[in-house]
């Protein structure tokens, strides 16, 4: 893709972008804002070498490396396959958790969100966080926490070679003898780290799928009853309670949590007060749709964010998304489906900017903002340095937040 520098929309973008960091260190270069941000970026631990995704998934032993170089270009100047500057290293190993800890703290990131996975009675790619993140080194200069992606597995979305429909290998749900497993392996194993990311001295866990959990507990009702129960254990673990985080996504423009029989006709805030939940945000931009133009697709995300910030009864943190091509995954998709246009480091700076200003502008609530992701490759939005813009990402959160500090 060409870049026509001098057009008006990268004019106005660069403009918004040099009056914005004015605004933010002082035009002539001081540092006004010594407030500390927690910026955190989601980890897909998929890049490793585990028993069930060897058995089920990606039989070569480097996850879902795999997949991702056999990524093919649909139109010209399509950046596929996606080229790490790193190499091809592995999320399990601990070497490797050093570097991305370095990489990341170096350039204003502080907080990994980890995808956390549970699937027929045991985790899955668990081994990134155990046997990469928590026996490096350098751990304790980075924050965690969790986020449970409680979705369904159609085979053809991790690896449509193997699998030729969508049928599951595993459901989401999870029934109540797995769910005390699962809150006594995280209250036992994470929470008591002393790294882990908390509000409040709460430890924060997040949730991907509302719809899943209240399908696996059968009502609103005794979804609250299971996250009692949680928030109970945790309480007897030492700590004043339990941060429960949802993930929100969009419909037609509007916010979203869950919908048809598990609202029970209920809004979203009686949802939330129901459930006791504590905070919302989301995982990437796609609750907005798609849209080949980067600058377009956050414009569709900020009048959602907006939408979910007048909404709430509870804090809303904002998320930037970095970009959108999981054609690797999908032969089927083509150009429509990629944002490819203006998905530039300038143009997520922008977007971080606004960001930091939500922040700003919400000072009852703790400075958090989420960056999708660290690493979802497979997906076009990572942090990780590659062959086409090398440290350029990583620079802008630098530029945006750690040169503020």
């Amino acid at each position: 893709m060409k870049v026509h520098l001098l057009s008006l929309t990268n004019i106005l973008l660069i403009l918004y972008v040099l009056v914005s960091m004015c605004l933010i260190f002082g035009c002539s270069g001081s540092k006004n804002d010594k407030e500390e941000y927690s910026v955190a970026a989601y980890i897909w631990p998929s890049c490793q070498d585990e028993s069930m995704s060897r058995e089920f998934l990606w039989s070569e032993g480097i996850g879902e490396w795999q997949i991702i170089k056999r990524g093919n270009p649909r139109f010209e100047g399509h950046y596929q396959p996606r080229l790490p500057l790193w190499g091809y290293l592995l999320d399990d190993d601990p070497v490797v958790a050093e570097k991305k800890i370095e990489a990341a703290t170096d350039h204003g990131v502080n907080v990994f969100i980890y995808d956390w996975y549970w699937y027929d009675g045991k985790p899955f790619l668990e081994e990134a966080l155990n046997d990469g993140f928590l026996k490096a080194k350098n751990k304790d200069k980075m924050k965690f926490y969790l986020m449970w992606a409680n979705h369904d597995v159609p085979g053809n979305m991790w690896n449509h070679f193997r699998y030729k429909n969508d049928s599951l290998i595993w459901s989401g749900d999870i029934d109540w003898e797995n769910f005390r497993i699962i809150v006594d392996r995280i209250n036992d194993n994470y929470f008591n780290q002393p790294n882990y990311f908390r509000i409040n001295d709460e430890p924060v866990f997040s949730i991907f799928s509302v719809s899943n959990l209240i399908r696996s507990f059968g009502s609103l009702e005794e979804t609250r009853k299971a996250l009692d129960y949680f928030r109970d254990e945790v309480k007897k673990a030492g700590f004043p309670g339990l941060h429960i985080q949802f993930i929100g996504w969009g419909n037609n423009g509007k916010p979203r949590l869950t919908g048809g029989q598990y609202a029970e006709r209920k809004s979203i805030n009686e949802i939330i007060e129901l459930l006791g939940v504590n905070s919302v945000t989301t995982y990437n931009w796609t609750g907005s749709g798609i849209n080949e133009d980067y600058l377009k697709w956050g414009e569709n995300a900020m009048s959602l964010q907006q939408k979910w910030d007048s909404a709430l009864t509870i804090p809303y943190f904002p998320n930037v998304s970095i970009g959108w091509d999981n054609t690797p995954r999908y032969p089927q998709f083509g150009k429509e489906r990629v944002v490819h246009i203006n998905n530039t480091p300038e143009s997520f700076t922008a977007y971080l900017i606004k960001a930091k200003e939500y922040a700003d502008n919400h000072p009852e609530q703790p400075k958090l903002i989420i960056i999708n992701a660290w690493n979802e490759w497979v997906e076009g939005s990572y942090l990780e340095p590659d062959m086409l813009w090398g440290y350029s990402y990583l620079e802008a959160v630098k530029k945006v937040f750690a040169e503020q500090n």
